[in-house]
C-alpha cells in the first residue's frame, strides 16, 4: 500500500489534488484508516494516478478522465482512444479560436496604442515627507514582480497627481498601494516605473523625518535626503492601470489583531497548492472563512464549507507584515474573488491578494 505522501511523490499530484479527487470519486484510496482518516493506495493505482496527471496536464476535463480511468482499469481500449481524440480535437479547435482572437487583439491594438501615462518631457519636482514615504515603500515593496517574463512590473510605479504620490506594485498575484503627500507639483499626471534595485536604494537614505526632494526628469528619477542622493533609469514599459483593478466585489469586512492574526497563520493548518502549469511553483495554502460569529477562522482541507478562501500563506504573512499596524481590516468575499488586507485608519494603503483554486 502507498501512503497519500508516498503516492503524491510517485504520481506527480499534490496530497490536496488528491484528496480533491478522492472527494469527487475521481480517484478513491483502497483504503482510509477509520481513526485517522488517512488514506492509503493500492499498488495498482499508482499507474491511474500518473495518468490522471497526465490527462490533467492536458486539461481534459473531469467528467472525461473519470470515463477513460474506468476504460483503463477494464482494458476497454476503444473507449479510451476515442475519448483522447475527442479531446485532443477540442484542444486544436480551442486552439485555433485562441490563434483568431489573439491576431485581432493585437489588430485593435496597433490600432489604439499609446502610452497610458504622460509623456516623460518636462522635469517634475516634488518634495515628499520622508517618513510618509518610507512607510509607503514598506507597505509595497513586498509585491514587487520579479518574472523576467513581464518586465513592467519589475518595480515600483509612482504615479504623481495633484499633492500626492501613490505607489503600486503587483507581481499579478498580489498587489500593494500606499500614498504618500507631496509638495511643490499640480500639475498633470505623471508616471514612472521605478525599478526595485533603484526602490530600494531610496529606501535606504529615508532615515531622517525632513522632507526628501524627488525630481522626474524625462527616463531618470533622483531622490535627494540630508544623507545623499540616489538616481537611476525608470524601467522602460507601461505599467497596468491599477486604478481598475483594484475595484473588487465587497466582501464581509473583519478587524482582526495584527500579532495575534499572524501568528494563528503562522502556526495554523496549511493545504499544499497543485502545480498546474509551466513554471509554477508548489506553495503553502492557508483557507480563510469568515465565521458565524463574525471572526476569521482558519482551517484545513477537511471543512465542508464552499465558502472558504485559499490564499497564498507565505503572501498573505507578507501583507499582514506591511500592513504595519496592530490591527488590520481583512475584506473576505467569494472564494474567486481577491482578499484584500487594509489599515483601518488609511484607506490609501491597502494589499489585495488573488485566490487559489484547491482543485487545481
Amino acid at each position: 500500500m502507498h501512503s497519500i505522501g508516498e503516492m503524491a511523490r510517485d504520481s506527480g499530484l499534490s496530497v490536496s489534488a488528491l484528496r480533491f479527487y478522492d472527494r469527487g470519486g475521481v480517484l478513491v484510496p483502497a483504503w482510509v484508516d477509520p481513526v485517522s482518516g488517512y488514506r492509503w493506495y493500492g499498488p495498482e493505482q499508482l499507474e491511474e494516478a500518473r495518468l490522471l496527471a497526465r490527462l490533467r496536464r492536458a486539461a481534459m476535463p473531469l467528467a472525461d478522465i473519470r470515463l477513460v480511468l474506468a476504460g483503463w482499469s477494464g482494458a476497454d481500449t476503444d473507449l479510451v482512444r476515442t475519448l483522447l481524440q475527442a479531446h485532443l480535437r477540442r484542444l486544436e479547435a480551442g486552439l485555433s479560436d485562441a490563434r483568431d482572437e489573439f491576431s485581432t487583439l493585437r489588430a485593435l491594438l496597433d490600432s489604439r496604442e499609446k502610452p497610458m501615462t504622460s509623456p516623460r518631457t518636462a522635469v517634475v519636482r516634488l518634495s515628499v515627507p520622508a517618513p510618509e514615504l518610507a512607510d509607503a515603500l514598506d507597505a509595497v515593496r513586498f509585491a514587487a514582480g520579479r518574472d523576467p517574463e513581464l518586465p513592467m512590473l519589475a518595480g515600483v510605479l509612482f504615479d504623481i497627481e495633484g499633492e500626492t504620490l501613490d505607489v503600486v506594485a503587483t507581481d499579478r498575484y498580489r498587489m500593494a498601494v500606499a500614498r504618500a503627500a507631496t509638495g511643490g507639483h499640480a500639475d498633470m499626471r505623471v508616471q514612472v516605473v521605478v525599478p526595485s534595485p533603484l526602490v530600494d536604494a531610496m529606501r535606504a537614505l529615508l532615515s531622517g523625518e525632513e522632507p526628501v526632494r524627488l525630481a522626474v526628469d524625462g527616463d531618470r528619477v533622483t531622490l535627494e535626503s540630508g544623507d545623499g542622493q540616489t538616481t537611476g533609469r525608470c524601467l522602460d514599459h507601461e505599467f497596468p492601470d491599477y486604478r481598475r483593478l483594484v475595484q473588487a466585489p465587497d466582501g464581509r469586512r473583519v478587524l482582526v489583531d495584527a500579532g495575534s492574526f499572524r501568528e494563528a497563520v503562522e502556526t495554523g493548518p496549511v493545504v499544499a497548492s497543485d502545480v498546474s502549469g509551466p513554471g509554477e511553483t508548489a506553495a503553502d495554502l492557508t483557507l480563510l472563512k469568515v465565521a458565524g460569529d463574525g471572526t476569521v477562522a482558519i482551517g484545513d482541507d477537511r471543512w465542508s464549507d464552499q465558502n472558504q478562501i485559499a490564499v497564498n500563506r507565505e503572501y498573505l504573512l507578507h501583507a499582514l507584515a506591511a500592513g504595519a499596524r496592530d490591527e488590520l481590516t481583512l475584506e473576505i468575499g467569494a472564494p474567486t474573488a481577491p482578499i484584500a488586507i487594509r489599515r483601518p485608519d488609511d484607506e490609501h494603503t491597502f494589499s489585495m491578494l488573488m485566490p487559489v483554486r484547491l482543485e487545481d
